[in-house]
């Protein structure tokens, strides 16, 4: 949902409808996902979910700190910068470990790790922070699809495509 603010396809007024979905679809419950995915043993599952869902708390605090106080704001966007360039490396980081996973959690991560290279170009130029947002919109496309390819394989027994497992690594 930010990304449709950050593609240009809504003004920041849907900023707030953006920041609950951040705090707790975004942020609580993939940290509840997360536990759930390490419960099942799922190292992977559990980091990435754990790890994405602090990551959208933070964006909520991050928002809501810029709001309540405008002289943050000049110096956030260093700081934005940096964190956005962080978790472009942790996104490749996690690409790297999807190399043996499926081409659907692949394009996820690659797709992410480009998205959050773009925004950390976009805190200084608008072109820059369109480009992520179109490509947040396609990592996001892609990370419904994915979770629903899934569910439609454990629920109706019907494969597909980008599911199979790979072993590029």
């Amino acid at each position: 949902m930010l990304m449709f603010i950050t593609a240009g396809w809504a003004e920041k007024t849907f900023l707030p409808t953006v920041m609950c979905y951040a705090l707790f679809y975004g942020g609580f419950g993939q940290i509840v996902a997360g536990v759930l995915q390490l419960i099942k043993g799922n190292t992977f599952g559990g980091t990435a979910f754990c790890s994405f869902g602090a990551f959208w708390m933070g964006v909520f605090l991050l928002e809501y700190l810029m709001i309540t106080d405008k002289e943050l704001f000049p110096l956030a966007q260093t700081g934005k910068t940096l964190w956005c360039g962080l978790w472009a490396f942790l996104s490749l980081c996690f690409f790297v470990i999807t190399c043996r996973k499926n081409a659907c959690l692949m394009a996820i991560f690659a797709l992410m790790g480009l998205t959050f290279s773009l925004l950390a170009g976009g805190v200084w130029s608008r072109e820059c922070e369109r480009a992520a947002g179109y490509a947040g919109l396609v990592c996001g496309a892609s990370a419904i699809y994915t979770a629903f390819a899934f569910l439609y394989k454990i629920e109706l027994g019907i494969n597909l495509p980008g599911i199979t497992p790979v072993h590029f690594i």
